[in-house]
């Protein structure tokens, strides 16, 4: 039987996506990812496309920080039928080196005879040269946008493709949403070095006050967590993952920042980071 692959541009739908949706381009930490919906639409358009074909598997592609991969992005990978691919993220914040990981794999996938068609979301003319060798070896290759303010989808992409779809802005919403404030859940805080003793949390030199504005900061950031939030950051850690996930680190720096009126030493920084670990993982 043949198959069918479906290659992601993580960068592509999370812009074109939110511009379909709000008219404009969010950052990307302001974007909640529904996973299984996503899973769900992307499968259904393969399916049309190629009703003949089996699902090879999808490949997600996107940037990691140095930090390593987001909670998101390790979801992501445990989920069913789906492969990471990562490029990274670069000092100025943008994504580098997925278009060349999709090129490679759309290409090998397509010499070693492992595809018969290819579902392709992006935008980037860089791809195109895959698509044109994947054609070469008899593949079709099947190209999806998200409709939104202006081009989102190189011309000369559209040209290469054999088929093209454009998901509307109902469509991008099923999968795409703001963050949404979690209800916050009651955790153990109050004597968090002792409910964790082997986490030395050792209180940096300074004022009193000083001691418990980090303490504030550190525990108004353990009260909003969900249940979730707790299973995520445990899985990250998991994953050889170390210190806090850099979508929780932002919050906790950040929240220090504005109740001392001024950046965190080094050493205030170290205090809070090793309050939050040695809290979540006395959690449940």
């Amino acid at each position: 039987m043949d198959r069918i692959a479906i290659f992601v541009d993580a960068g592509y739908f999370f812009a074109q996506g939110s511009k379909a949706i709000w008219g404009e381009t969010k950052s990307r930490n302001l974007l909640a990812l529904n996973e299984s919906a996503a899973v769900a639409e992307f499968m259904a358009v393969a399916a049309a496309k190629a009703p003949s074909s089996s699902l090879l598997r999808i490949y997600w592609y996107d940037g990691a920080k140095r930090t390593g991969p987001s909670l998101e992005q390790l979801r992501l990978a445990q989920l069913d039928n789906v492969k990471l691919r990562l490029g990274f993220i670069n000092s100025q914040g943008q994504q580098k080196g997925v278009d060349s990981l999709i090129v490679t794999d759309l290409v090998e996938l397509a010499r070693n005879g492992a595809i018969a068609e290819a579902l392709l979301l992006a935008g980037d003319e860089d791809v195109r040269i895959g698509v044109q060798i994947a054609q070469s070896y008899g593949v079709r290759v099947h190209l999806l946008g998200i409709t939104g303010p202006g081009q989102s989808q190189s011309p000369q992409l559209l040209h290469e493709a054999d088929t093209t779809m454009v998901w509307d802005n109902a469509a991008a919403a099923k999968m795409i949403s703001l963050q949404v404030a979690p209800m916050p859940v009651v955790v153990p805080i109050a004597n968090v070095p002792s409910a964790h003793p082997q986490a030395a949390v050792v209180a940096p030199s300074g004022t009193n006050a000083i001691h418990r504005a980090l303490d504030a900061t550190t525990d108004s950031l353990l009260t909003s967590l969900t249940a979730s939030d707790v299973a995520d950051i445990k899985v990250f850690w998991g994953n050889n993952q170390m210190g806090v996930p850099h979508e929780f680190d932002g919050k906790l720096i950040a929240t220090g920042r504005t109740s001392l009126g001024r950046d965190l030493s080094s050493t205030e920084r170290q205090y809070v980071r090793k309050r939050f670990i040695a809290a979540v993982k006395a959690m449940p």
